[in-house]
């Protein structure tokens, strides 16, 4: 494929490339593969950190990441910077958490690491009550959803230095709070998983986003935002799509962002990756 045909494609993971139970559409593999087969180029560009991203998903074959909402960016394997969150910011934020039962993990590109007692309230939100539902327990041991398994539990000290993000989920403490609570400290966003309730979100680094990623990575390789795509689900998805040359919104997206989207595919279970790549000629 010449060069000028060539498209770098930018793609959410979670709502997009990978539903609630964790797994990728065999349709989502397939309009990858045969992607990268066709010479054009597919970045990940995600909230998740490093090492949430599991063999599962690598091994469906990618040219790079962007990770943690744009703190990292890696070129096929090797980094093109790391942004970390300052020591004393985590502290404060652990701190705040803990003194007001707020379920959280710090997201590192080593581990996840979970607060205290987010491991039965991620139980009991995935499978249901699996201490007194039979069903719930059977699916929690047959079908063990890999970001459960992914987490490291226990750690008695969560003031970690090489922390990316956070992720909260809902608690008692309303989202605004938060975000008050850590003006000019954190860049607060509400409801990136919509499993962990409305008034849960992610706390990144200010100044980060995907877009500002995306825009790096294109200055290191001298290439142009007119070959871009990008498609996600998720309003931390929104610069990321106005960003890029085509932005497309999943069927399941946001209202937000199906507003500034340029197009808007099917839903992630209505094979909704697959078909905005053959509609934009890429397989």
């Amino acid at each position: 494929m010449s060069q000028d045909k060539r498209k770098i494609v930018f793609i959410d993971i979670d709502g997009t490339l990978v539903g609630d139970d964790g797994i990728v559409p065999e349709s989502a593999q397939q309009a990858c593969r045969a992607a990268r087969e066709n010479g054009h180029l597919l970045y990940l560009c995600t909230g998740r950190s490093k090492a949430e991203i599991y063999d599962a998903i690598w091994d469906i074959g990618f040219d790079g990441l962007i990770g943690a909402g744009g703190g990292y960016v890696e070129i096929a394997g090797t980094p093109l910077y790391h942004k970390k969150v300052q020591p004393e910011d985590v502290r404060r934020m652990v701190d705040f958490f803990n003194e007001h039962d707020v379920d959280f993990y710090l997201e590192s590109n080593s581990a996840l690491y979970a607060s205290r007692n987010l491991k039965a309230r991620l139980e009991k939100l995935i499978y249901g009550d699996v201490g007194n539902d039979p069903a719930a327990r059977e699916k929690m041991e047959k079908t063990p959803h890999p970001f459960i398994a992914g987490l490291t539990y226990g750690e008695s000290d969560l003031y970690k230095d090489d922390v990316n993000k956070v992720s909260f989920l809902e608690s008692r403490v309303p989202f605004e709070q938060i975000k008050k609570q850590f003006a000019g400290q954190f860049e607060v966003i509400q409801c990136t998983v919509p499993i962990f309730g409305k008034d849960s979100g992610e706390m990144m680094i200010p100044g980060i986003h995907k877009a500002v990623a995306i825009a790096d990575l294109l200055e290191h390789h001298g290439w142009s935002v007119e070959d871009t795509m990008a498609i996600g689900d998720g309003m931390n998805d929104a610069e990321m799509l106005e960003f890029c040359s085509v932005g497309i919104a999943m069927g399941n997206a946001k209202p937000g962002l199906k507003e500034i989207a340029d197009d808007i595919t099917d839903t992630l279970d209505n094979d909704g990756l697959y078909n905005s790549f053959a509609k934009y000629g890429l397989i």
